[in-house]
């Protein structure tokens, strides 16, 4: 009885470097593709910008569209929030890249929805509810931190649990990246996650020494409701547009680099133009760059992020 063909998984580093080879290849052309989506970015009078953003960790990279870092963001940063272990991070990425590929989903099997695919006739909530990234990942952790022993178990046991996939396998696919993501924007690797962007072009608003604009009111509402409870102050001489959070304890420097992270992967939506933190600052007009060592003034534990146009 003949035997059948096996199926021969292509290692990740190979995955890896067919990916870059396709990337330079459409960089040559001015042209990127990200989950579907075609960029084109070459006007007249300008450079190629390839807006990408990706986390980094002892030499193993993965990279994602703006968009799909914004939700990186936010579904890390709510673990960082609730206090919950880096691992319920990793497997909630995991989960929510085998899902929706990072994407705020307004489709899917039957009457799944969203990030998760979390399906209202199931309990999860309503169709509103589930389209809310902040609402979807909560409702996620809820879930996990009621599985015993969820953080020793397998990352596609534990998900399998919360999600009931028919697909049960699958989450465990994604762990290498989702780590990657998990410890960048976690603190736990410094710098490791980073955004190459264009320019902001939008006019600047003026706020004032005691009082945001309304574009850095939003980032402060935002991190404080995906990435920690300190609530920011406004530096001073920036005209609202910049903003300082300290935070505390022994673990303040690693929570300083989640925020720095969770303000890097989010610069996109925000107009975000600089995180900086104690040596090390990020600046999107050479975001092609990455973080960069310097003196940045701010202290143990702080972030400053700026906006700007």
């Amino acid at each position: 009885m003949p035997t059948r063909p096996r199926t021969r998984r292509t290692p990740p580093g190979v995955r890896r470097t067919r990916r870059l080879r396709l990337l330079t290849t459409l960089l040559a052309a001015g042209v990127v593709v990200t989950g579907g989506v075609v960029w084109v970015t070459r006007s007249p009078d300008a450079p190629v910008v390839v807006e990408r953003c990706s986390a980094t960790v002892d030499g193993e990279s993965t990279s994602m569209s703006p968009e799909q870092a914004a939700n990186a963001a936010t579904v890390v940063g709510l673990s960082v929030r609730r206090g919950l272990p880096a691992r319920a991070a990793t497997i909630a990425v995991a989960t929510v890249v085998q899902e929706s590929g990072l994407r705020n989903l307004d489709h899917g099997d039957r009457d799944s929805l969203g990030l998760f695919q979390q399906r209202p006739s199931q309990g999860w909530g309503t169709p509103e509810q589930v389209q809310d990234p902040v609402f979807a990942t909560n409702a996620f952790y809820d879930a996990l931190v009621e599985v015993d022993g969820y953080r020793d178990l397998p990352v596609t046991d534990a998900a399998q649990r919360v999600q009931r996939s028919g697909f049960p396998l699958a989450y465990g696919d994604h762990e290498a990246e989702a780590r990657l993501v998990a410890s960048a924007l976690t603190g736990f690797t410094p710098g490791g996650f980073s955004c190459h962007l264009r320019d902001v072009t939008t006019p600047q608003e003026a706020g004032g020494d005691e009082q945001l604009t309304p574009t850095a009111q939003r980032v402060a509402d935002a991190a404080a409701t995906q990435v920690t409870t300190a609530r920011p102050s406004v530096v001073a001489g920036t005209s609202g547009r910049a903003l300082e959070f300290t935070l505390d304890g022994e673990d303040a420097s690693r929570l300083a680099w989640a925020v720095g992270g969770w303000a890097v992967a989010s610069a996109g939506t925000y107009d975000i133009t600089e995180v900086s933190v104690e040596g090390s600052r990020w600046t999107r007009s050479s975001s092609g760059r990455g973080w960069v060592t310097t003196a940045t003034g701010v202290p143990r534990g702080g972030v400053q992020i700026r906006l700007g146009g």
